[in-house]
């Protein structure tokens, strides 16, 4: 029997149309981490090449696409493209079809994609700049909040129950740590509070910590880092924001059963 989707949408069509959608995100989301670190507009100007400034035509602007046509090279000056490019929208991708399979074309699969695209762009930001930017998470903080709206007007108590402990939490942190963590991963910490409510925020927390403290002592272990280098915890901490929107339920009834 063939599945439907609300709506009437045949998979036969939800699918490509979610590709089609996550590819074009990703490539937006390659002008928000190249130009929000720097205080750019993500408007304008158009998309050019970072090496010569030539702008970028739209037949070499299809994401995955053109990377591949070009063999990861400018059309005017030859110029190395980075892999980031293509990393980010394969990965705004998968992100799309993981929610797809997971959640459906649902409410709750809209609220953990824009979540997961935005956790992409802080990834690639902080592992590149060591800063996690307030135009991101600030907006975030509305949007995940606004988001708690549907299907019942309760879930913005939730919503903002999980902003101010986890926000709450990683401020006591960074107090303690006196400046080994910062105010973007408060900030980002209380952007998931709000998109994942008090209790799921608690398993990206957890898992998020888990991840980070596993990685951190590898890294020592293998000589990469010394005990006083940084280490960028909002890759870690996105990391479990998406494993709580993704699969926090089962894993918070399994944790209470």
């Amino acid at each position: 029997m063939t599945a439907v989707y609300p709506g009437g949408l045949s998979p036969v069509v939800a699918w490509p149309l979610a590709i089609a959608l996550a590819a074009a995100l990703g490539s937006f989301l390659n002008v928000c981490t190249s130009r929000l670190p720097r205080g750019e507009s993500v408007v304008s100007p158009p998309s050019h090449c970072p090496g010569c400034g030539a702008a970028i035509r739209f037949y070499d602007n299809i994401p995955l696409v053109s990377f591949a046509v070009l063999r990861g090279r400018c059309r005017a000056c030859r110029g190395p493209i980075s892999w980031r490019y293509p990393l980010v929208e394969a990965l705004a991708v998968g992100l799309g079809l993981l929610v797809l399979w997971q959640l459906g074309p649902t409410w709750e699969g809209l609220r953990a994609f824009l979540l997961g695209l935005v956790l992409i762009a802080v990834t690639f930001i902080d592992l590149e700049t060591l800063l996690i930017p307030d135009r991101i998470t600030l907006p975030g903080i509305v949007v995940g909040l606004a988001m708690q709206l549907y299907p019942s007007i309760r879930g913005l108590l939730g919503g903002l129950l999980g902003c101010l402990l986890a926000g709450g939490i990683f401020y006591l942190i960074a107090l303690a740590s006196r400046g080994g963590m910062g105010g973007g991963d408060v900030k980002l910490a209380a952007m998931l509070g709000a998109f994942l409510g008090w209790q799921l925020v608690l398993v990206a927390i957890f898992a998020g910590v888990l991840a980070g403290g596993v990685t951190g002592v590898l890294l020592l272990l293998l000589g990469r880092k010394g005990r006083k280098d940084p280490v960028p915890f909002g890759p870690f901490l996105a990391l479990g924001g998406l494993v709580a929107a993704l699969g926090g339920e089962p894993l918070l009834a399994w944790y209470l059963g």
